[in-house]
């Protein structure tokens, strides 16, 4: 592009974002030239000025937008060229269009079109009797119309029916005329949904919509995306229009373009025309159009709640390297068992039946004691699908009855653990596992670090977003990688421990890349400094700039690589050790000296002060997870379904899933209940993102059991709430998620305390019985 027009999109995009369009033209090369948006955030902050991952993911989107759009106006320019029809005024109004849809409204009279009526009335000559109705207008129409029949033109009619096409053409085509009434219709245009008749009892779910009507501007993304999704299955009638008061205004907007204002004949037959044209061209394009821009504001809305609960669930606290027993609950086809390592290695598996069909209560316990005996576990993490909580009284049933120290016991989300399961990234990693086995190992890893086990699953089957099966998949997908992207590098990544999958969402490498790494690292061993890497097939220098930040590597011979610390910045770290007069091993994680060093006196022509300081602090804290501390939710006793709620009731519970009309929380009864956005806080809170992000324990009060609707009504309020006041229209209990089960903390090896089980005889009847099998065995 020329580079006026680069200027004029980093000009665009600076505003948008808060910036100097220096800053974008700078983050712009890097990423044309091939640099990725973790890398530019974490790595060249002084060649961006300090543009943060948002910032620049927001410039991405919009910089291929703006492209597409300069592109479009090429294009458009060279056809009206091509036509010998560009004037002054309307290539200047083109330069000046900032939307697609300025630029198509303009283009629309020079669009190459298919034969049309006002064309067939012009070649019959009926151009001229419009021009006369327009520049007469107390002449009789139909007395003008006569002196246009003709062999092609019948009658007056006819002829009259000509001149309204081409003036409906013409009307259609005006520019300044549609932007006009897309602006009144954006201020005041009513969205309507109406049941279809004798759909009641199929649309049942949206029977909120039945007679429904508000405000366009105002319609929310949940709301009009379920009228969306009611129409498409047949239940409802959807219809945008102005309200009934408003009903003339169009049309007078239409007939004022043509500058009727007396009462002469010409004048009410131009009138007629153009409430004409309203009702059967305009009326509808302007729906089609404004419909158009509602489906993209609801789907851009719901995009962002999805990713923005994807980005909590992924960077939620990781339970630990720690022994763990998955537990995958089922009743008839029987509980399937995983035991892992620290290291997420598959020990031992097995299927258990302690419900019915076969009851045998009595017998799983004691395989899942073994189990916990022979591997040493300590965690023990239980799907929460069906016979979750059954499952989970079983498992505390028996951690009584155990002596000495107990695992600790967490309900986790098993959402899309199926997916993987049956993936052929499952079938590759567990050849020799059954299909169903294989979602219990994913269960006991997601617990252990939810980040790293999650990305082997497609983002929009992890289930934390809503309506996603009416948005658009690309850009949704699209939304959800980049997320993924920025938590797993956010994070970081051990090179010598993590899967292909994990790898691939570092900066710089990809599904190739990451397999041959792992390749390597099978053949030849751990990786012993980030160097090694440039010895991977088809990984060069290029690659390695780009990931090598993002990757570390544990006790190896490069105390730095276990760092955030980019290799290209080793000397300015050295300098800051040599400076100290330290052992680098030694003075790293030593606060106190760290903040003594000036960051300035090690600024150089190459590194400037925002990377010497990031420096400083991953000195000070070295492969620091920006991970939180993990904490589940504890479930109260009995209260185990919708049916044992009672208003008034306090509980805790995890966040699963945050919408904009308010948070679903998991409280151990199968079926979420909904903290509407006015029961959040004692405050008024616009964006529940304020005061919640899925994975969060919270104390919620039932304010509302709705059992045949499977809803639940909860308030986080301390005033007291009400009942269900404020509640959505279609705002209802979710699916289930989000884990749950006692509270402990701690994923680095320290801190990690836990709430103690509760506490029975070790002596006991089942005790006795389960310590006898386990020394016989």
């Amino acid at each position: 592009m020329a580079p006026q027009t680069d200027l004029r999109i980093n000009q665009t995009i600076a505003k948008e974002i808060g910036a100097a369009a220096s800053q974008v033209g700078a983050a712009v090369t890097l990423l044309d030239g091939g640099a990725t948006v973790p890398f530019v955030a974490r790595y060249r902050k002084e060649v961006t000025g300090g543009l943060d991952d948002s910032q620049l993911r927001t410039l991405s989107d919009r910089l291929a937008y703006l492209r597409e759009l300069e592109q479009r106006r090429a294009t458009i320019l060279d056809s009206i060229k091509s036509q010998d029809k560009l004037t002054d005024d309307l290539a200047k109004s083109i330069a000046g269009a900032d939307t697609k849809a300025q630029l198509e409204d303009l283009y629309l009279p020079y669009k190459p079109k298919r034969r049309t009526k006002a064309m067939i009335a012009r070649e019959n000559g009926l151009e001229p009797l419009l021009d006369a109705i327009l520049s007469d207008r107390s002449a009789d129409p139909e007395a003008l119309a006569a002196g246009y029949v003709s062999e092609a033109v019948a009658d007056v009619k006819t002829a009259l029916n000509g001149a309204r096409d081409i003036v409906a053409e013409r009307l259609t085509e005006d520019a300044a005329l549609i932007g006009s009434l897309r602006d009144f219709m954006q201020k005041n245009a009513l969205i309507k949904a109406k049941v279809i008749e004798g759909q009641e009892a199929k649309g049942a779910k949206f029977s909120d919509y039945f007679d429904h009507q508000e405000a366009w501007k105002d319609a929310p993304s949940h709301r009009a995306l379920a009228m969306m999704r009611a129409s498409n299955e047949g239940v409802l009638s959807v219809d945008i229009a102005p309200a009934e008061e408003d009903a003339d205004r169009a049309p007078d907007m239409v007939a004022a373009s043509l500058n009727v204002s007396g009462n002469g004949a010409g004048d009410q037959w131009l009138r007629k025309a153009a409430a004409w044209t309203w009702r059967v061209k305009l009326s509808l394009s302007m729906m089609l159009d404004l419909m158009g821009d509602l489906r993209k504001r609801a789907q851009d809305e719901a995009i962002q709640v999805f990713a923005r609960n994807l980005k909590d669930l992924l960077l939620a606290a990781p339970a630990g390297a720690k022994a763990t027993l998955g537990l995958d609950p089922g009743i008839r086809t029987g509980c399937k068992v995983a035991v892992v390592d620290a290291t997420g290695k598959v020990l031992a598996t097995d299927t258990i039946y302690p419900f019915q069909p076969k009851n045998d209560l009595r017998g799983s316990q004691v395989t899942l004691a073994k189990l916990i005996k022979e591997h040493g576990v300590e965690l023990i993490a239980i799907g929460n699908g069906t016979a979750s909580r059954e499952s989970e009284k079983m498992v505390a049933d028996l951690l009584r009855e155990l002596p000495g120290a107990k695992p600790t016991k967490v309900v986790v989300s098993e959402a899309g653990a199926s997916v993987y399961s049956a993936s052929e990234l499952a079938a590759r990693e567990f050849p020799d596992l059954d299909v169903s086995l294989r979602g219990a190992v994913s269960i006991a890893r997601r617990l252990q670090d939810p980040l790293a086990e999650l990305v082997k699953i497609e983002p929009k089957s992890i289930g934390v977003g809503q309506y996603q099966h009416d948005v658009d998949q690309f850009q949704l997908a699209r939304s959800l990688d980049a997320v993924v992207e920025d938590a797993v590098n956010a994070v970081g990544v051990d090179l010598n421990m993590a899967s292909a999958p994990l790898l691939a969402r570092v900066s710089g490498l990809g599904e190739s890349l990451a397999e041959a790494i792992v390749s390597h690292r099978n053949i030849n061993g751990a990786f012993k400094t980030r160097k090694d890497l440039l010895d991977v097939s088809r990984l060069g220098p290029r690659a390695f700039e780009q990931c090598a930040g993002f990757l570390r590597i544990a006790d190896g011979a490069e105390p730095l690589d276990a760092s955030s610390v980019h290799p290209e910045a080793y000397g300015v770290a050295r300098k800051i050790v040599a400076a100290c007069g330290r052992d680098l091993r030694d003075l790293m994680g030593d606060e106190a000296q760290l903040r003594r060093i000036r960051a300035e006196e090690f600024v150089d022509d190459t590194f400037g002060l925002p990377t010497v300081r990031d420096i400083l602090a991953e000195l000070e804290k070295p492969g620091r997870d920006p991970r939180p501390d993990f904490k589940t939710a504890s479930f109260a006793e009995g209260i185990d379904d919708i049916k044992d709620l009672k208003p008034g009731m306090s509980l805790e519970g995890t966040v699963t899933n945050v919408a904009a009309f308010g948070a679903f929380v998991d409280i151990g009864v199968h079926q979420d209940g909904l903290v509407h956005v006015s029961q959040l806080a004692d405050r008024f809170v616009k964006d529940p993102h304020e005061v919640v992000k899925a994975g969060d324990v919270v104390k919620v009060r039932v304010t509302e059991v709705d059992v045949p609707r499977n809803r639940i009504g909860l308030s986080m309020r301390k005033d007291g709430g009400g009942a269900a006041g404020g509640r959505d229209r279609d705002a209802k209990s979710g699916p289930r998620g989000g884990p749950k089960g006692g509270t402990l903390r701690g994923p680095k090896g320290g801190k990690f305390s836990a709430k103690p089980q509760s506490k029975g005889n070790d002596t006991g009847a089942l005790g006795a019985a389960l310590m006898d099998a386990m020394k016989k065995r």
